[in-house]
């Protein structure tokens, strides 16, 4: 379970040359709260092949109170993308890839809980990018007006659950950068974690 987390750690202008790569727990907890993020493990639940939200949400109903209870989210929802040799997957999710591959922030806290799968948060702060290559049975949250991108691959495949503390869901503020085009990809880490 999430074994294979990564935590990789570049100063902002020298993306070839990691400060800090690893994935013990416990140095990604550390590492990750002195941003103000929060990082933990949830043992995963079984799945059916492509869970419908109502069917995910009942199964992590016990952990996802908790963190609605602890921090205050009022709405929470689910967002699948599962591999298929199609053009309509392949069109989708470079679609769904791309809205999110630009540095944003937001006004809100963003967590994510990977049911299935996996996603890489950037998070840009205090001139270092810290990528968080998140696998299933991670949470993050990564603290409103945090600076960051989100990279779900050339194939995404993942489940993943989101806490929102109002109704209007994710809604990015993009800061212009084209910082994200300069970091490893998804892909790149991918080979890295394996």
């Amino acid at each position: 379970m999430g074994v294979m987390t990564l935590l990789t750690v570049w100063n902002d202008n020298d993306p070839q040359t990691p400060e800090l790569q690893t994935r013990d727990a416990e140095t990604i907890r550390e590492v990750l709260a002195g941003l103000g993020a929060r990082f933990s493990r949830w043992e995963l639940k079984d799945l059916s092949a492509e869970p419908t939200q109502d069917e995910v949400l009942a199964a992590y109903a016990d952990e996802i109170a908790a963190v609605n209870s602890e921090h205050g989210y009022t709405l929470v929802d689910v967002v699948s993308i599962t591999r298929d040799d199609t053009d309509e997957y392949r069109e989708a999710s470079a679609t769904a890839r791309q809205k999110f591959l630009n540095e944003h922030e937001h006004d809100d806290d963003e967590d994510r809980f990977f049911a299935r799968g996996s996603g890489v948060f950037y998070l840009h702060v205090n001139g270092k990018v810290h990528a968080v290559f998140c696998e299933a049975g991670d949470l993050l949250s990564v603290p409103k007006d945090t600076t960051h991108w989100f990279d779900m691959g050339t194939s995404p495949d993942y489940v993943s659950v989101r806490f929102f503390h109002d109704d209007d869901g994710w809604v990015g503020n993009f800061t212009g950068s084209d910082v994200s085009s300069r970091f490893a990809t998804y892909d790149e880490l991918a080979s890295v974690s394996a």
